[in-house]
């Protein structure tokens, strides 16, 4: 990890920060319109469809974000060796598991 200007560690997804935000963002409105529909009695599979929508929005966060840890924290620990990379490396690969289950 590396400082940025503002004094906070800069991770791997730092570049793509602000895109991540929206994108978060634009879910959690989905995520309140989920509840809204539930409240106002909407059809099911509307309903379903939209949790299925969300569902691939948050996929598609992780896979950026996990995509930028191994290129910029997973890579340079690589580059150094040892132990440090053995356990970016298991750090990676608990990740994986978790987002497959």
């Amino acid at each position: 990890m590396t400082e940025t200007t503002e004094g906070h560690a800069a991770h791997g997804y730092t570049p793509e920060k602000a895109n991540y935000l929206r994108r978060l963002k634009l879910i959690e409105g989905q995520t309140r319109g989920i509840a809204r529909m539930v409240e106002e009695d909407k059809y099911c599979i509307d309903i379903l469809t939209q949790i299925s929508a969300i569902q691939s929005a948050l996929k598609a966060v992780s896979l950026g974000l996990l995509e930028d840890h191994l290129d910029h924290c997973v890579a340079q620990a690589a580059a150094r060796g040892g132990e440090e990379a053995e356990q970016k490396l298991d750090e990676a690969m608990a990740a994986i598991r978790r987002m497959t289950k």
